[in-house]
């Protein structure tokens, strides 16, 4: 007998334009103070923030931007955007963009109020209390940091990718609105779409999954592997960019209640090494994830390769799962996603500390299969290779 909990408290508002119509639905949620307006260069330079700001100011609201972030935000960023929270007598964090955007977001409403570093709230060392609300509004289709209780800071200092977990740190709103996610170009289209299906893959087979998180799983991979390759073509295709936003959530709730695995820990080193976006590493890894994985579970996986339909109800456990590897190959490739080795800075000789990096994410007892340091080690090597 199964013994399981999931909890979700996000409201959520999807649909065209309801970005601004944000000042509508804060009452609801008890925002009524200043708000720090959290985002990226990339989004204000798109003019994705300016509608939303001046909403939130003709409603009454004052409102502070921060946008010193990096695409894989760091603990320093955080603590100077906590200060900014401080000083200028915020209450509320509206995060616009993407997961950068959004995990920065979480932090500052952590630190902001309760002071100290993002390193201070691992393994219990400072309590997630006093956590300022968080309205999110996703900017590409990706993350799922809309609906998580997740945010995963770098550690400027170490490298190290710090994960932050906590019901407390689920956003009390989120708004999607597909319009947004017209201007994302073709490459973070891609990586950010992959990033989703990681999601649901992993929500769906890790160690801390629970029924819930499956069903939510199954639809995500099937509605991401049917819409990611229209909005990838075709950017302006309203219909697969809000397909994508729903796979994206689907996928957010997924594993915003069990948890993501060794693609994720591989990716994580990569990207807190070599600042690699973070879709991409997650990407790079897949298939030769699954392929080790699949030694765990035959059955398990032969139900991800029907759910996205790169093998038929009638194909035996075996070549559904043979299928599952070389679909998923192809399919990355399909969306122009780089090997490996033709990523900027990648080094063989880095590969212990990566493999360390990896061993050391608290994700990896949640892999389907227990890995090790040498498993990493092999993983990354076929990686590297291409090969199997």
């Amino acid at each position: 007998m199964e013994n399981y909990n999931y909890f979700c408290n996000t409201r959520i508002e999807m649909g065209p334009d309801k970005s601004k119509q944000l000042p509508v639905f804060l009452p609801a949620i008890g925002v009524d103070t200043p708000i720090l307006l959290v985002s990226d260069p990339g989004v204000i330079k798109a003019g994705l923030i300016e509608p939303i700001q001046t909403a939130l100011e003709e409603a009454g609201y004052a409102v502070h931007l921060f946008d010193a972030l990096s695409q894989n935000p760091r603990d320093t960023e955080c603590q100077t955007g906590a200060e900014l929270f401080r000083t200028s007598g915020a209450g509320a964090v509206v995060a616009v963009g993407g997961g950068s955007a959004m995990d920065t977001g979480k932090a500052i409403a952590l630190l902001g109020p309760n002071g100290g570093t993002p390193a201070d709230y691992i393994d219990g060392g400072k309590s997630y209390t006093n956590v300022a609300p968080v309205i999110c509004i996703p900017t590409t289709a990706g993350t799922g940091s809309e609906v998580t209780r997740s945010a995963v800071i770098t550690e400027s200092a170490t490298h190290r990718k710090l994960t932050l977990k906590d019901a407390a740190l689920r956003p009390s709103l989120a708004v999607l609105d597909p319009l947004l996610t017209l201007t994302v170009p073709k490459a973070v289209t891609a990586a950010t779409g992959v990033d989703a299906l990681v999601h649901a893959i992993e929500g769906y087979t890790s160690k801390a999954t629970n029924p819930i998180s499956q069903a939510l799983g199954a639809r995500a991979m099937s509605v991401i592997v049917e819409a990611l390759p229209d909005a990838f073509y075709d950017g302006k295709d309203e219909q697969a960019r809000a397909r994508m936003l729903e796979g994206s959530l689907l996928a957010g709730l997924c594993f915003g209640s069990s948890d993501v695995a060794a693609v994720h820990c591989l990716a994580e080193a990569l990207g807190g090494l070599y600042d690699t976006p973070h879709g991409v590493a997650n990407a790079v890894f897949l298939p030769y994830v699954l392929q080790f994985n699949a030694g765990e579970d035959l059955e398990l996986h032969a139900r991800l390769a029907r759910y996205m339909e790169f093998a038929r109800e009638t194909d035996p456990d075996h070549a559904a799962v043979d299928k599952l590897v070389t679909g998923i190959r192809g399919f990355t490739r399909d969306l122009e996603i780089p090997r490996l080795k033709d990523l900027p800075n990648v080094r063989k000789e880095d590969f212990p500390q990566i493999v360390e990096l990896a061993v050391q994410n608290n994700s990896t007892p949640s892999n389907v299969r227990s890995i090790s340091a040498e498993d990493y080690l092999a993983i990354l090597e076929h990686a590297y290779e291409d090969s199997f």
